[in-house]
């Protein structure tokens, strides 16, 4: 080639026929003839073959969720897109990320939808979008072929949290907790959440590092948040405290508030509460753990005593325009504080038969 003689290698026999090793030799003729060089254009194929592997759909995904971990999404978030890839990566986790087709995401995705998974397989979808993205931003691809999937799967009936809203069932309901015998530890749980109002994972995992009984104030740090970032704080009324100061008395020392029955080294099981509220006769379709999160929202809201902002505030839900949200975090404590004392005397009332 140029003057220059070289050896170009086509395998080894008998992998490689006398008639394959003829035939590539032939076609290694016609390019020289060409101008083209066949080692180097071989180098080049097996380059892109390298490259292509390197940037697999799997591997692009890898690379995002280590990005997603420095940036501090929730552990339990990374655990769940993890889950997703495994599902995906059967179908198209070594294809090339720039060559992979609408069609063949579809594929992958019909199989959890023709399982019944309909919920899955959208939230499939929208973690594949997510790669895409990233591959895309990153120059590794030109289009995202889930986007254009948007509208293909089948829609998921939305299940909501079951929550009881009525004044008068909320307070029977109080009444069936007092007359709890199961647990104590369970019992003191489940009263607590319903003064709170937080979300079941964190109350669980509550520990005694963060609580200040003494301010009544309780720190969520900001990685146990469901979205992690900012540290929560929620107010403890009277009611909470005492709740929290009968643990304190009876329950043997552990960094947690409530914790499992079998060891003091973790947190009660998450399934728990509903487990109580089951064993008090409320079905999974009538009251859930973090059904207490609906039923203060909709009667604080009912109430029209507070505004409407301090109440998402205290459910802990962000507000997506961040110098908004840093405003509210500090403009409703003061009514957060009257607010959480006066949910605990209405709770009180309406387990008195009062309203």
């Amino acid at each position: 080639m140029n003057g220059k003689e070289k050896k170009l290698s086509f395998g080894r026999y008998p992998e490689v026929s006398l008639k394959d090793a003829r035939r590539l030799r032939d076609e290694a003729r016609s390019a020289k003839a060409a101008g083209v060089d066949p080692a180097r254009e071989r180098q080049e194929v097996k380059a892109q073959a390298k490259l292509g592997a390197s940037n697999s759909f799997e591997a692009i995904a890898e690379e995002f969720l280590a990005k997603r971990v420095r940036e501090g999404l929730a552990e339990t978030t990374i655990s769940k897109n993890r889950w997703f890839l495994d599902q995906l990566r059967p179908s198209i986790g070594k294809l090339p990320v720039a060559e992979i087709t609408p069609r063949e995401v579809l594929r992958a995705l019909r199989k959890a939808e023709n399982a019944g998974k309909h919920e899955t397989a959208n939230r499939m979808r929208s973690f594949a979008s997510r790669v895409f993205r990233y591959a895309i931003a990153t120059a590794r691809a030109d289009a995202d072929p889930a986007h254009a999937l948007r509208g293909a799967l089948t829609t998921p009936i939305v299940k909501h949290h079951a929550a009881i809203t009525d004044a008068k069932e909320f307070g029977a309901l109080f009444r069936a907790i007092e007359a709890y015998t199961g647990e104590r530890t369970t019992m003191v749980a489940l009263s607590l959440t319903r003064h709170i109002f937080q979300r079941p994972g964190e109350v669980r995992k509550m520990r005694w590092s963060e609580l200040d009984l003494t301010e009544a104030v309780w720190t969520i740090p900001g990685e146990r948040m469901k979205q992690r970032g900012q540290d929560h704080s929620v107010p403890l009324s009277r009611q909470a405290l005492s709740l929290l100061k009968t643990v304190e008395n009876y329950c043997d020392r552990s960094e947690f508030v409530f914790p499992s029955a079998r060891t003091k080294l973790r947190p009660m099981s998450e399934n728990a509460i509903n487990g109580a509220l089951r064993r008090l006769g409320y079905a999974q379709g009538e009251m859930t753990a973090h059904g207490f999160r609906t039923s203060a929202s909709s009667l604080l809201n009912e109430s029209g005593k507070w505004n409407p902002d301090a109440i998402e505030r205290a459910l802990s839900h962000r507000d997506k325009n961040t110098i908004r949200g840093i405003y509210n975090r500090s403009a409703y404590w003061p009514e957060r504080v009257q607010m959480a004392q006066w949910w605990s005397d209405y709770l009180d009332r309406l387990k008195s038969g009062g309203v």
